[in-house]
């Protein structure tokens, strides 16, 4: 049976690869938006898990909430990419430290 320990763990790996993500990948800013949706994901499974257990449906609303963000974070993103791309004509995490005003 799949207890508790289980996804805690799966979620720890998500978190630590999310981070690496984050830290390893300072180059493409798209690879850096889905290790930001990984930690996201990882905090979802952790709130969803304990919510299980302690039988109560609190950690559930959170997820649905931390999901929520996670989705206008990836439209904004997405949208300030696109912008940055046609100004730029490349999405470059270094170039963004000339964007000014």
């Amino acid at each position: 049976m799949i207890g508790l320990m289980h996804y805690l763990t799966v979620a720890a790996i998500l978190f630590t690869i999310g981070v690496l993500g984050i830290f390893i990948n300072r180059r493409n800013i798209i690879l850096m938006l889905m290790a930001i949706e990984l930690i996201l994901l990882a905090v979802n499974i952790n709130l969803v898990a304990f919510s299980a257990y302690l039988s109560d449906i609190t950690g559930q609303i959170f997820a649905m909430f931390v999901l929520t963000v996670a989705a206008a974070e990836a439209a904004i993103g997405l949208a300030i990419l696109v912008i940055f791309f046609r100004r730029r004509g490349s999405i470059a995490v270094d170039d963004v430290n000339r964007m000014r005003g």
